[in-house]
């Protein structure tokens, strides 16, 4: 009997053992999913966990504002509120692309880019999103306001290692005549 209590600890502990490995290989992968600042050095699980968890909530944020932001697209480049069917959005170029204009601004290694657009002419600020991500500089931040049939854009990026202020600029500016 002692034999048998002794062999089934030992198993518990064996068990806990590797329940906790497999717990912390998990907090390593969740923890090199999530962008750091390199100023602090170590962080405890638990704020590991909480940014992690504050992190996944700014994702969904942005996953909503996107999905609001692409159903507005749709809505206003479609005249009778079918909004899903064909290709909306990107073909409207051709009567306003006048209407369009575009500011590039860089600081150290941040750029923002400001759109002022009519409301039939919004398919610039997806473009403008597009290039940048080509270019290599990532979206940090997008905004929007309305002032009658004026719409102002301001999109916050990072600049990547191999982006190039020029280039963005470059291809921004196709969208102005």
């Amino acid at each position: 009997m002692d034999r048998k209590s002794g062999s089934s600890k030992r198993d518990r502990r064996t068990i806990e053992k590797e329940r906790r490995n497999k717990m912390k290989d998990l907090y390593s992968q969740l923890n090199s999913l999530v962008p750091h600042d390199h100023t602090s050095s170590s962080r405890t699980i638990q704020d590991q966990l909480g940014d992690a968890t504050n992190y996944i909530m700014q994702l969904q944020g942005n996953v909503e504002n996107l999905r609001q932001t692409r159903d507005d697209l749709r809505g206003n480049g479609a005249t009778n509120g079918g909004g899903r069917g064909g290709s909306s959005g990107g073909n409207s170029n051709s009567s306003s692309s006048s209407s369009v204009q575009i500011q590039v601004n860089e600081n150290e290694n941040t750029v923002v880019v400001t759109l002022m657009t009519t409301l039939e002419c919004q398919f610039v600020f997806t473009e403008a999103v597009r290039i940048l991500h080509e270019e290599k500089a990532e979206v940090v931040n997008a905004s929007y306001s309305v002032s009658e049939n004026i719409v102002f854009h301001t999109i916050h990026a990072q600049m990547g290692e191999y982006a190039s202020i020029e280039r963005i600029t470059e291809r921004l500016k196709r969208f102005e005549l």
